[in-house]
């Protein structure tokens, strides 16, 4: 896809509609709304990449790899639906998540253990990090704990780190105010904070 076409936002409320009404209807079996998906979410998931990779993660994929792949494992099994745009939205963030986890994985099983995937945490606003920044897989498994801790904490800063999201985005794809987004993104930079420093 060319690059020009290529909004620099995530769908607003009118696109949001289109695309819950896409959704529903291919689970409803209707085949010309998977073209018509096509169209309305490569664009979207071309956002997510490209806000997932700005801190350096997984730089052996480009933004196009990312998004195809993501959207083979969002949409290339016939049992994966989406109930409406904020599931769409939550689900895409973490196969983003899975997808550059992976890729990492798989780095360092050719390296066979070395030369770990480093990431900078500041890419996303306020969200403290050492200088030298953060394994991509220690990432992964700080957010697999805080998730047992605080599981609407984690679905934050998956949906801000993996999905891109501004805070005011992320509040709404999980569905809740701004007010508790911000309250959960403070505890989750703080137990973040915390915990890397406590590996640094």
């Amino acid at each position: 896809m060319d690059d020009s076409l290529i909004p620099d936002r995530l769908p607003d409320d009118t696109d949001a509609a289109a695309i819950t009404q896409l959704l529903a209807r291919r689970l409803a079996g209707d085949g010309d709304a998977e073209a018509e998906l096509i169209r309305a979410v490569y664009p979207v998931l071309r956002i997510v990449a490209q806000r997932s990779l700005r801190g350096g993660a997984a730089v052996t994929l480009s933004p196009t790899e990312l998004v195809h792949e993501g959207y083979l494992r969002l949409f290339g099994r016939q049992a994966a639906n989406y109930n409406d745009r904020r599931h769409f939205y939550a689900v895409a963030s973490l196969v983003i998540r899975s997808v550059l986890v992976d890729a990492c994985r798989e780095r360092l099983a050719q390296k066979r253990g070395g030369g770990f995937e480093r990431i900078t945490l500041d890419a996303i606003e306020d969200l403290p990090t050492p200088e030298a920044g953060v394994d991509l897989l220690d990432l992964d498994r700080l957010l697999t704990r805080l998730a047992r801790i605080d599981g609407r904490a984690a679905k934050l800063v998956e949906l801000r780190f993996f999905g891109g999201l501004s805070i005011d985005e992320a509040a709404d794809a999980a569905g809740y105010s701004v007010t508790t987004a911000k309250r959960d993104w403070q505890f989750a930079r703080a137990w973040l904070r915390d915990q890397i420093a406590g590996t640094a």
